[in-house]
């Protein structure tokens, strides 16, 4: 059976999206962890992360489920095709993580605290939510890094590394 599913770090929406990419549960991404993803550096004012980008279908579907570990400047990206009114929650996630919805420059518009396994979801405010970052929980709070934060990564902006000037390059 197909599924359309929009998943954060292991968090499944509970609303649908018309941008949600079509996903099978045989991917096999469903019951275990993925292989780390492709990774890129996002600066948060002074603060650096290396993070693991969820662009796919399966990426972003399976994002942080089972995983164990996370570094402390460690974290995951989840990147939409387009804007919409993000909806998560955590399915098979065993670590607290927080998480961050921003709009389509990067700007930090909201902070949750997201508790393992709960499958309680967690809505956005604004329907302008086109990336997710998922870090340690409270990473956010210990460095000082709050809405209205613009994140860059090692290439620009966010439209520069994900849609524009230099092309589609980032995976």
């Amino acid at each position: 059976m197909t599924m359309v599913l929009l998943a954060l770090a292991g968090c499944k929406p509970s609303a649908v999206t018309p941008a949600a990419p079509a996903v099978s549960e045989a991917a096999g991404y469903l019951d275990h962890a993925q292989p780390r993803l492709r990774t890129l550096k996002l600066w948060l004012g002074a603060q650096e992360l290396v993070t693991e980008i969820a662009r796919s279908a399966v990426e972003v579907q399976t994002g942080m489920m089972y995983r164990t570990e996370m570094g402390e400047n460690e974290a995951m990206l989840f990147v939409f095709p387009v804007p919409y009114r993000a909806q998560f929650y955590m399915r098979n996630t065993l670590l607290p993580l927080s998480c961050a919805y921003m709009d389509s420059n990067g700007v930090i518009r909201e902070i949750h605290d997201m508790k393992p396994k709960d499958e309680t979801s967690i809505t956005a405010a604004t329907d302008d939510i086109q990336y997710v970052l998922e870090t340690r929980q409270g990473w956010f709070q210990r460095h000082h890094i709050g809405i209205g934060t613009v994140v860059r990564t090692e290439r620009g902006s966010f439209a520069e590394t994900f849609w524009g000037g230099r092309g589609d390059t980032v995976p």
